[in-house]
């Protein structure tokens, strides 16, 4: 592993941000003391500080030498709505709120990339340090190009990075084309007429209609989509009646669609409206079906992964860098900045929990879970990533891969 030397020695100042941040965490849009703290330092630091992107997003501005390319670098800044569990010292202490994702390791790694390269302009190019809110269902990304960001700030490439618990610390994780899914939800009302449930044939089952829906939809997964195109349908909510005896007038459910194109989701949207639609005639019902797109499937540059991926070997070896790890059906708002730009998503090992200090809670440190801590001890490898990015990233001839 080669960690940059002054990256190494400053492990306890970025620890400490990194600390700070998680007891003090906020949610989407509301990340203010975060974005102060951000904005304060890269101001000590000398690098230009833009705000107000994206409500509460942080944009630092570093050139070195008078090239004409440049580099975006983005880090995520929201926690989540979840009661932490964790009793050591940096636990958080807002009720309610907790950085449960490691946005706080992913701002923390970034600070840390940009407090080196401000004292180091050892490169010949623009670095566009992003600092985006509301990764957490409220698309910041989106918000932050919407408020002009590539516009203001333009970059030939835009490269993101993410703790990834259960991959062992020291390693990477990467793969071209779609490595999370997109994220959509859907919400289905069916409207019958309700009746005494000894006398249903003076009615309507809402109910009744609801699970043959529920049944139906399967089948856009089993026979509409391809078998090797990879989606998952699931109905995560049912709800209908309030008495034993009685068929209620109507009856919702809801639930989730994963893809990684956008081409099958169009299929699945529509199959599912037909198939509401539809069912709910036959068994003499009505049906509302809203379908909602929340974020589009991240899909990596297959030139820009190839470079990251050789940053990575740079960093840490071959034998620790996964150039074709699994993608997952999670999601990522920054699947917006790679459709506005070329790029690479990749994961870092936050290894298996063996790290977090005394009194964590007992539950696994997994993402999204109220007994998670982000690994500190990956810290200055992730800050060393960053700077051997941008550093192979002005070396490279314009066009290549390294």
């Amino acid at each position: 592993m080669r960690l940059i030397p002054d990256i190494a020695a400053a492990q306890g100042e970025i620890q400490a941000l990194r600390r700070d941040i998680h007891a003090h965490p906020e949610l989407r849009y509301e990340e203010q003391r975060t974005a102060d703290l951000v904005a304060a330092k890269l101001t000590e630091w000398g690098i230009e500080v833009h705000r107000g992107l994206g409500k509460t997003g942080v944009v630092g501005v570093l050139r070195g030498g008078s090239g004409p390319r440049s580099v975006g670098l983005r880090a995520d800044m929201d926690a989540l709505p979840i009661q932490e569990l964790n009793s050591f010292e940096h636990r958080s202490t807002h009720q309610g709120k907790m950085h449960a994702c490691g946005h706080d390791g992913h701002t923390a790694m970034l600070l840390g990339a940009a407090q080196h390269l401000a004292k180091n302009l050892d490169f010949d190019g623009t670095v566009v340090f992003i600092f985006q809110p509301a990764e957490e269902g409220g698309a910041g990304a989106k918000a932050m190009i919407a408020d002009g960001l590539f516009e203001r700030f333009p970059v030939d490439a835009v490269f993101g990075i993410h703790n990834w618990p259960g991959m062992p610390a020291g390693r990477f994780g990467v793969t071209p084309g779609p490595i999370m899914a997109s994220s959509n939800e859907f919400h289905i009302k069916v409207r019958g007429t309700g009746a005494h449930a000894a006398l249903p044939h003076n009615g309507h089952d809402p109910i009744f209609t609801a699970i043959q829906i529920a049944n139906g939809l399967q089948g856009v997964i089993t026979r509409n989509k391809k078998p090797i195109d990879t989606a998952v349908l699931s109905i995560t909510q049912i709800h209908a009646g309030d008495a034993l005896n009685v068929t209620p007038d109507y009856a919702t459910l809801a639930g989730t669609v994963r893809t990684f194109s956008v081409a099958v989701l169009d299929l699945i949207e529509t199959r599912m409206r037909q198939i509401v639609t539809a069912t709910a005639q036959a068994y003499e019902c009505e049906a509302d079906f809203e379908f909602r797109r929340n974020y589009p499937p991240t899909v990596n540059d297959a030139a820009q992964t190839a470079f990251a991926v050789e940053v990575m070997r740079a960093v840490v070896g071959d034998d620790n860098v996964d150039a074709h790890v699994e993608p997952t059906m999670g999601a990522e708002d920054f699947s917006f900045m790679l459709l506005a730009k070329p790029g690479c998503y990749a994961f870092i090992g936050n290894g298996t929990g063996t790290h977090r200090d005394a009194g964590h809670g007992l539950g696994p440190c997994m993402l999204h879970n109220p007994s998670y801590d982000f690994n500190d001890e990956i810290l200055t490898l992730g800050s060393s990533y960053w700077v051997t990015l941008v550093q192979h990233f002005f070396q490279r001839p314009e066009g290549s891969v390294l």
